[in-house]
């Protein structure tokens, strides 16, 4: 799959709605699959790759729930947002357990829709690159071993704390680009809340403390959303 092009699956049984969103979903640089029941649905899911589904719940021959079971069963951590025209509590819990990451009652504001569905990839992403294998890196001058919590520079080598290395490690997996504030806090702090969070400036302040020993290397305060460390040329 292109990464910069994110595919969805929609699965809806009206054809006008789905169309209409289709093509809503297209201006909005995604590319999108239209099926028109679940059994449709399951068959062009199998063969190929998407980055979030997108799946009415009332449809003839396979309903969402049942759709949702099996794109589980073949894919554990592809993101799903149901449809539905019902707003029942049953249904909604019914959703979350069979692996929803949304739930949105028509009629719906198209918008909001377009916003939940950047939100969920940009977290998915993210926890994915979180999630790598990765525990060397370059920094500008600097060399990170994150499994020995050893920040090096030239012939100065610091010890790193625990959080510090954790912090220092998911910036270096996405330098140069954002790292989302509520990413590090679920993923370091296991909560995000305004004690965590404030804990948390504490120790990219240390960070950059350390980090002045390369002017070249700077973590970038981005209000609201996060921080991104940057190499300067």
């Amino acid at each position: 799959m292109e990464e910069n092009i994110k595919r969805i699956l929609l699965v809806e049984d009206d054809p006008n709605f789905g169309t209409v969103l289709k093509e809503y979903l297209s201006i909005n640089n995604y590319e999108v699959v239209l099926a028109k029941n679940g059994m449709e649905g399951f068959e062009k899911f199998r063969k190929s790759d998407f980055h979030l589904c997108i799946l009415d719940v009332m449809m003839p021959y396979k309903d969402g729930f049942t759709l949702a079971q099996e794109i589980r069963e073949k894919d554990k951590d592809v993101p799903i947002i149901f449809l539905t025209a019902k707003a029942l509590k049953e249904d909604v819990l019914k959703g979350y357990k069979v692996g929803a990451d949304d739930y949105l009652n028509k009629p719906f504001d198209s918008e909001v829709l377009l916003l939940k569905i950047q939100a969920i990839i940009q977290r998915k992403t993210v926890e994915s690159v979180a999630d790598s294998n990765q525990f060397e890196f370059e920094i500008g001058s600097f060399k990170l071993n994150s499994k020995l919590r050893f920040l090096t520079h030239g012939e100065t080598q610091i010890k790193l704390s625990p959080k510090e290395n954790d912090l220092l490690r998911l910036l270096a997996l996405h330098i140069n680009d954002l790292m989302p504030r509520e990413i590090a806090l679920t993923k370091i702090w296991r909560d995000d809340n305004y004690f965590t969070s404030r804990s948390m400036d504490v120790y990219i302040a240390k960070l950059r403390k350390y980090l002045k020993l390369d002017p070249k290397v700077e973590i970038l305060n981005i209000h609201g959303e996060g921080f991104r460390l940057v190499i300067n040329p």
